[in-house]
């Protein structure tokens, strides 16, 4: 990026009306053919496993408290957003009439209903059945923090890389991404066109963050926080090395061997 998000921005809920929502529960959704090694990469971001099983391949998931990740054991690469549905039908059809387009649907003899899509700019979306009525983390995010606990390092939810501010990913006509990101139940909370047009989007559970920029080419887990060079050192001194600087030390990159990305920017800048 040439500049980094800038932080003190008004969050504003704009004039655009949600339509649908799929559901109260979403995750990132990652595929790994090393559970435990994915696990331990996100221990060493300050997540702890919320949930296992087997059942119908291996599985874990792991929050901070304010995001979900959600890893399956599969040989096919896959980085998205996942919603966990309740009544899946009902939704999958509520969506094909605001113009959604599956790419898969559910076969029959599946243990686990999963109607897959994809954003304009190809980002995955899937909508899986909530058999095992899992619950969405409520603990603050960027959005949700209060101001003045901003500059508070103890109030930052996550202590080694800060409050979850949005899930990034780079877009090519920023008004067409959030007329479709609208039909999934999110509204705009900011809008700006410096250095570049971007938005940040929230359904009440996710944010998204739309970038209309060829600065980065991949979708990120972003956070904002306190001290970040402090922290940047001592995560590298628990092991993860493939960080790479953003506009200097106090901003990294980290890529996770399966390919997922995270954002670990310093809060003002």
């Amino acid at each position: 990026m040439k500049k980094l998000l800038p932080i003190a921005v008004l969050f504003i809920t704009s004039a655009i009306s949600a339509q649908v929502k799929p559901s109260e529960v979403s995750c990132v959704y990652i595929t790994t053919t090393n559970l435990d090694s994915s696990v331990a990469v996100y221990e060493k971001l300050g997540f702890s496993k919320t949930a296992s099983n087997t059942f119908p391949s291996p599985w874990v998931q792991v929050s901070d408290g304010s995001v979900m990740i959600m890893m399956r054991k599969d040989d096919t690469p896959y980085i998205g957003l996942t919603y966990y549905v309740d009544d899946i039908e009902a939704v999958a059809e509520q969506l094909e009439k605001d113009s959604i387009v599956f790419t898969q649907k559910p076969k029959a003899g599946d243990l686990i209903k999963r109607y897959y899509f994809k954003s304009p700019d190809g980002f995955n979306i899937m909508l899986a059945a909530n058999i095992g009525g899992f619950k969405a983390p409520h603990g603050p995010t960027l959005l949700t923090m209060q101001p003045a606990d901003f500059s508070k390092e103890e109030k930052f939810p996550n202590k080694l890389c800060g409050a979850f501010g949005e899930f990034a990913q780079p877009v090519k006509d920023l008004t067409a991404s959030i007329n479709f990101w609208k039909k999934l139940g999110f509204i705009s909370k900011s809008l700006t066109q410096t250095p570049y047009p971007y938005a940040i989007l929230s359904d009440g559970n996710m944010i998204i963050g739309l970038h209309q920029t060829k600065n980065f080419d991949y979708p990120a887990i972003t956070y904002f926080g306190l001290h970040t060079a402090t922290h940047i050192q001592q995560l590298k001194e628990k092991g993860l090395t493939a960080f790479s600087e953003m506009q200097g030390k106090n901003n990294a990159v980290l890529k996770t061997w399966e390919g997922q990305h995270v954002f670990i920017f310093s809060l003002g800048m």
